[in-house]
């Protein structure tokens, strides 16, 4: 429990403790007129009237007009504000017992009673004196005097009990009236003055336990384990003292309770009046209060305590941490002083047994890290109050054991494969040896036959067939599996052995060509003929996939065809291509379909709406062949047999969460969009609408971008894997496969660039409107301009369409990167600014301005939406580009609820919002003055607009005092286009004000004309 919360529930004890003693109504105490109750002269005796009514009497007393004003007004307040409020609203009866006295007496308490009764009459009862002479007096002193007391309630006067029994029952009456109800004076007196002593010291045990929880929450937690040992025993002790205080108050509490109740126990038949049953409610009211004042404090003495615990277990973890640390560090530096990796089969043999030995040593030292790991991942679970503290020294703890772990297996696989180096390298010399043997074994003389050249080329490749059987390598396959562990001696070594293998391959290769010519010269030569290339990619068969897809295949003599290449091919295609649609655009123009030929012919003639839709249509194709390029050389090939060995277990489990939705993207391009835009190239007036018709179907890239941050999770996790390596080689890509995944982010900026290009040209010649048509009078003139404006407003439509995509792609890439965020975030509208921000949040209770800067604020990444404001904690965490932040989702508020106000004092980059009615207030600190104008004068924008559409007044929620919103209007004035750093916050830095964003930002992989892989598109 917080201390704050312990100081509530303590004070709403205090305060039940008022209630149930009445401490408003009723200021005194038995204790403060304890003289007075004894003299007796008015009591409570607890009878009530036929409608409940409680009935006060005034017993015979000789001195009642000796009576000091005030002790009467005390006696009374203090009786009528005894019982309940629900009986005192009824009204109070007094019976006056003046049998044995005079109209004197009668005289003064009513005059008494009159002027100084607290509470609300409603019946007077007057047992007249027994004697004759005083009897008249009386009735004559009513008759006369009535209106002198001026009494608002009837006055009965009475002449015996029996009377009074005819009003009141008997039961209600004390013995003295002739009634069954017994009451004892100075039992009742007790009663009251103890229960009045527990309740006061109740109350002040609460106020003695708020004002302990409040020294303990103070406390400074210590750094040493003595000191926080002998706080945790000293905190102890005065807690066991408060807890023995508060437990014989309940043991007072139970006395008094059972001596309340004792008339009822000791017989059966007796029961209790109705004082004892109101003094017996509220001491179980108190007892109850009591109870709570226990539970609180013992709920937070355990948050207290644990905390202290906590400390203690925290000095504990981080001395041993520093151990383990210090161990693990050694156990590194040791095995990267390990570094010799052998020159022979035998020397690698014997390294890979001192490593063994090295690696006995350090497994101890690597338990205690793990078992430290455990513990402290045991804190956190625990809710520790250290935990962002213990967490980081987890990790870092598991990092180290995995780094000595990493080392150990690396250093394994470095001794493994110079072994497996070395045994190859062996190999390879054997079988030279071999090979240099049966070549010298063939005599010559024996091969002018063709019987001996079939048995010479028949040994030759069945000796080559044991290349395949032995493994041995390809030099360049080779170099590439074993260049990491290539010293220089190791190195010359292997060279001169592949040096050999090529030798003695090169000897067989010309003496197979050598015997292959002798075993022709009988047999007619077919003359080879070259393949058609063909257009598309095309992977090669399981059969040859090995030498094919990981390695370019050898030429020979004998093979003068080889396989054009896949960029060839492309070229070649475009070329194809190209030749096609020149020759269907020449039919055309010979059938008078197309007379723009010219055009066609001169780039330089076309208008400046042309030259924008032929640079889209361009650059669309480009788009497709590239989606369909990473379709038909990523996504396919994954399902190819012979290919599965490279692809790792996290990338065949995660491949469609890297690509998305990517073919969608393809097929709405390749069948529909295309199509559309086409269709636009003699009449670029259709090109707004083509946008605008397939709003819905652009959508597929607000899931596209969803996605992009997981895949991009993804390809950092699997971009060294070697299928991504061979793939890019198979399509010639000179950039890796991520900066094609960004492609779509791209395409969208090129929309909105040639939109808003388009938009700027209206003239006739840019509408293809014939300027000739113009002069033919008014009518022709009007028709021009309301084509230009129709044009210009559905050109406008569209540009504010796409500018909507990409705001909402921004925001579905931005929102993927905050963990815990709401699924109805969308309901606040476009996002229109983001950005990093010091916040320091203040509250009503604890507001004040002194106080200011005693407090750290907290960095929060905040986003400005249409019609809300969300707050998210940013925290750093390790990547492989270094520290990236991160994101989780803490607060909402609508911008119906708030307002914003220009601090009067501090820093020119402050201003803040708080809630309208003024019970939280955030301060907020931007990185300049002129993000903070900016993000100032937008939200104050959004404030007005929505107080106006309420019929409100915005001066209600924006203090502008002394701000000038000047440099904030002209940053939005000069508002561009939207960057591309929005849609990857974990590659770029976030923009705080959207105004400042440019296009030319981050590099683009789309092509031009000519397939160039850095056009912007």
């Amino acid at each position: 429990m917080a201390p704050e919360e312990l100081t509530r529930r303590l004070a709403t004890v205090t305060t039940h403790v008022d209630e149930i003693m009445q401490q408003e109504i009723r200021p005194l105490l038995a204790v403060d007129i304890i003289e007075q109750l004894h003299r007796q002269f008015a009591i409570l005796s607890g009878g009530r009237g036929s409608d409940g009514a409680p009935i006060i009497t005034f017993p015979e007393f000789v001195g009642f007009k000796c009576i000091p004003h005030e002790d009467f007004l005390n006696v009374m307040t203090y009786l009528t504000s005894i019982p309940s409020v629900e009986a005192a609203s009824i009204g109070f009866v007094i019976v006056i017992d003046r049998r044995r006295d005079k109209w004197s007496s009668i005289k003064a308490s009513l005059a008494q009673i009159a002027v100084a009764f607290p509470g609300n009459l409603q019946l007077i009862f007057i047992l007249r004196p027994s004697r004759f002479i005083q009897r008249t007096i009386t009735d004559i002193g009513i008759k006369y005097y009535r209106d002198e007391f001026k009494m608002k309630v009837p006055i009965i006067m009475l002449n015996s009990v029996s009377d009074l029994q005819g009003y009141i029952d008997k039961s209600q009456l004390t013995e003295d009236l002739g009634g069954t109800l017994e009451y004892r004076h100075s039992q009742w007196i007790n009663h009251r003055t103890a229960i009045e002593n527990f309740a006061l010291t109740l109350k002040t045990n609460a106020q003695m336990l708020q004002t302990f929880g409040a020294r303990l929450a103070t406390t400074e937690l210590p750094r040493g384990v003595p000191s926080t040992e002998e706080l945790l025993k000293s905190h102890t002790r005065q807690r066991d003292k408060l807890q023995d205080e508060l437990k014989l108050l309940g043991k007072q509490g139970a006395t008094l309770l059972s001596c309340i109740q004792e008339p009822a126990t000791k017989h059966s038949i007796s029961k209790l009046n109705l004082n004892e049953l109101e003094n017996l409610a509220t001491m179980e009211r108190l007892l109850v209060q009591l109870d709570e004042t226990e539970k609180a404090f013992s709920q937070f003495w355990s948050k207290h305590h644990l905390k202290l615990n906590q400390c203690l277990q925290l000095q504990h973890f981080e001395h041993n941490f520093r151990e383990a640390e210090l161990a693990l560090d050694s156990l590194l530096t040791e095995q990267a002083e390990f570094a010799d990796t052998g020159d022979s089969v035998m020397h690698v043999e014997q390294l890979l047994k001192e490593h063994k030995k090295l690696e006995g040593r350090g497994q101890e030292a690597l338990e205690r890290a793990r078992l430290l790991a455990i513990i402290g991942d045991q804190l956190i679970q625990s809710h520790h109050y250290a935990a962002d503290s213990i967490r980081p020294k987890c990790v870092e703890l598991r990092h180290l054991c995995n780094d000595v772990i990493s080392a150990n297996k690396r250093k394994y696989d470095t001794l493994g494969k110079s072994l497996e180096l070395h045994r190859q390298l062996d190999k390879v010399s054997e079988w030279c040896e071999a090979g240099i043997y049966l070549l010298a074994s063939q005599a010559v003389d024996k091969c002018q036959s063709r019987e001996g050249v079939d048995v010479a080329l028949t040994d030759i490749e069945a000796f080559l067939g044991t290349v395949e059987e032995c493994h041995l390598p390809n030099p360049k396959e080779f170099y590439s599996q074993f260049e990491m562990i290539l010293t220089s001696d190791v190195k010359a070594k292997a060279q001169g052995v592949l040096q050999k293998l090529d030798d003695v391959q090169e000897i067989f290769h010309k003496r197979q060509m050598s015997l292959m010519k002798l075993a022709a010269r009988q047999t007619r030569p077919v003359q080879p003929v070259a393949p058609h290339p063909e257009s598309s990619l095309k992977w090669v068969s399981s059969k040859t996939s090995q030498s094919s897809a990981l390695a370019p295949a050898q030429k020979t003599s004998e093979e003068p065809y080889v396989q054009t290449t896949l960029n060839s091919l492309e070229k070649e295609d475009d070329k194809t291509r190209c030749e096609d649609k020149n020759e269907e655009m020449l039919e055309s123009s010979h059938d008078g379909e197309n007379p723009q030929l010219e055009q066609l012919d001169s780039p330089d003639n076309l208008s400046p709406s042309r030259r924008i839709i032929c640079d889209l249509l361009e650059t669309e194709e480009v788009y497709i062949k590239e989606m369909k390029s990473i379709i038909d050389g990523y996504i396919v090939p994954m399902d190819f047999i012979w290919l599965k060995h490279l692809i790792p277990d996290i990338l065949q489990n995660n491949k469609d969460f890297l690509f998305g939705n990517i073919r969608e993207l393809y097929e709405f391009h390749n069948r529909t969009f295309l199509k559309e835009l086409e269709n636009c190239t003699g009449n670029p007036e259709l090109l707004a609408r083509c946008f605008l018709k397939r709003k819905e179907d652009l959508q597929i890239y607000f899931k596209y971008h969803k996605n992009l941050p997981r895949a991009r999770a993804i390809w950092q996790e699997c971009q060294d894997c070697a299928y991504f390596g061979v793939c890019q080689r198979q399509l010639d890509h000179n950039l890796p496969l991520f900066m094609y995944l960004r492609g779509p982010s791209q395409r969208l900026l090129k929309y909105q660039m040639l939109l808003k290009d388009l938009l700027d040209f209206e003239s006739p010649e840019d509408l293809e409107i014939d300027p000739g048509d113009l002069e033919g009078g008014p009518a022709k003139e009007g028709s021009k301009r309301t084509r230009d404006s129709t044009f210009s407003a559905e050109l406008q439509q569209a540009l504010d369409m796409m500018e909507d995509l990409i705001k909402s792609c921004e925001l579905a890439v931005d929102l993927a990167a905050v963990t815990g965020c709401p699924d109805d975030i969308r309901q606040l509208g476009k996002l229109l600014m983001h950005g990093s921000f010091n916040v320091w949040t203040m509250h009503e209770d604890r507001y004040k301005m002194k106080d200011f800067i005693r407090f750290k604020p907290s960095q929060r990444q905040i986003y400005l939406f249409e019609r809300g404001i969300v707050f998210c904690k940013i925290r750093m965490e390790p990547s492989d580009q270094g520290l990236s932040p991160h994101y989780s989702f803490k607060k909402s508020m609508k911008l119906l609820t708030l307002s914003i106000h220009q601090l009067e004092r501090g820093s020119n980059r402050k201003f803040e919002i708080a809630n309208r009615n003024g019970l939280e207030k955030y301060i907020l600190q931007a990185a300049s003055k002129e993000i903070r104008d900016c993000w100032f004068s937008e939200i104050s924008k959004l404030l007005m607009e929505q107080d106006n559409n309420k019929g409100c007044s915005g001066r209600a929620c924006i203090s502008m005092e002394n701000f000038d919103c000047a440099g904030a209007e002209d940053t939005e004035k000069e508002s561009g286009t939207l960057g591309v750093p929005g849609f990857f916050p974990l590659d770029d830095s976030y923009e705080a004000c959207p105004s400042k964003s440019v296009l030319d930002k981050g590099g683009s992989i789309q092509g031009g004309n000519e397939g160039d892989e850095g056009k912007d598109t």
